[in-house]
């Protein structure tokens, strides 16, 4: 996928995220289901996942190279970044909810703080990704958490479809008929 494509993607998703979150009351920022996480959690989240990579990409290109390493291999479509995710998130259930447990819940008060560091993150990352070249965004390599060593442009696909995640447990956790 194209740079600009991902920075499509990126746009779009958390236009998606924007949009069901302004549709939604107040009461479900602080509170949610049982054992699942809170509106503002998922939010806080997602948050921290952004920051986190635009740090990542903020240090020197010869850093990156010299810390992780380059590519030993050929670089990876969305579909299949989607998958191998999916996969890991189903081999690790238990790593990711000892993770998952370890978050704290924002307040509301905090709501507006949170959705607007949300935008500046991802469009810090869109702006990023559009300078950072196709040789860098192919070799360059950083780990994530849960799928390991990743090129900077696989791993900026997957934070477009990690939003889309979210969004979508988002919308099937506080859909009327589920939660109301």
């Amino acid at each position: 996928m194209e740079k600009e494509a991902i920075a499509d993607l990126l746009e779009e998703k958390h236009k998606a995220l924007c949009k069901w979150l302004e549709e939604q009351p107040d009461d479900n920022w602080e509170k949610g289901p049982d054992g699942k996480w809170t509106v503002g959690q998922q939010i806080l989240h997602l948050v921290n996942s952004l920051q986190l990579l635009n740090n990542a990409l903020s240090y020197p290109r010869f850093f990156l190279k010299y810390k992780f390493g380059l590519c030993n291999r050929e670089p990876r479509d969305y579909k299949t970044i989607v998958n191998n995710y999916h996969q890991k998130l189903l081999d690790s259930k238990d790593k990711v909810k000892t993770y998952n447990n370890k978050l704290k819940k924002p307040l509301l008060k905090d709501r507006e703080r949170l959705l607007t560091r949300l935008l500046i993150q991802s469009k810090k990352l869109q702006f990023k990704i559009k300078k950072i070249s196709d040789v860098n965004l192919d070799t360059l390599v950083i780990p994530h958490p849960l799928m390991g060593k990743m090129t900077i442009r696989e791993i900026i696909m997957w934070t477009a479809y990690h939003t889309e995640h979210h969004t979508e447990i988002l919308i099937m956790t506080y859909g009327e008929d589920t939660y109301c």
